[in-house]
C-alpha cells in the first residue's frame, strides 16, 4: 500500500519532527521498521515504534477490574478509526489524487471534531 506512491513521499523532503508511532501489541516493531527501511530508509530514522502497555494483573486488582480493560492512548486511536469509518465517501469512493483525499479526511476529522464539540 505504502510502496503504490511512494514516489510523491520521495519527492518530499525529509524535514519533520521525530515521531513517536504507538502501536497495539498484535504488531511487531522490528517487522515494520525493517519494511520501511526497504521503501524508504531516509525516514526511518525520524520514526521510532512503541507498543501499547497493556495492563499488568496486579494494576487490574489494584483499580478492581477483572478481563478486559482497555488502554486509554490504544481506545482514542480506535475511537477516531471508527468514527472515520462513518464518514461513507471515504469508504465507498476512490480519489484519483492525493490531494483531493487528504480533503476528504480532513472534511471527515472535522465533522468528527464538531459532533464530539456538540454533545461536550
Amino acid at each position: 500500500m505504502l510502496s503504490v506512491r511512494i514516489d510523491y513521499f520521495k519527492s518530499k523532503p525529509v524535514n519533520i519532527p521525530k515521531i513517536t508511532i504507538l502501536l497495539d501489541n498484535g504488531y511487531h516493531p522490528e517487522k515494520l521498521e525493517f519494511e520501511l527501511k526497504k521503501v524508504y530508509p531516509q525516514i526511518v530514522n525520524k520514526i521510532e515504534f512503541h507498543l501499547s502497555p497493556k495492563p499488568s494483573k496486579a494494576h487490574k486488582e489494584k483499580e478492581g477490574k477483572k478481563g478486559f480493560v482497555p488502554v486509554k492512548a490504544r481506545w482514542a486511536i480506535k475511537r477516531t478509526n471508527s468514527g472515520m469509518e462513518k464518514c461513507k465517501g471515504l469508504v465507498e469512493n476512490f480519489e484519483r489524487t492525493l490531494d483531493r483525499a487528504a480533503t476528504k479526511v480532513n472534511l471527515c476529522f472535522v465533522r468528527l471534531m464538531l459532533k464530539r464539540l456538540a454533545t461536550g
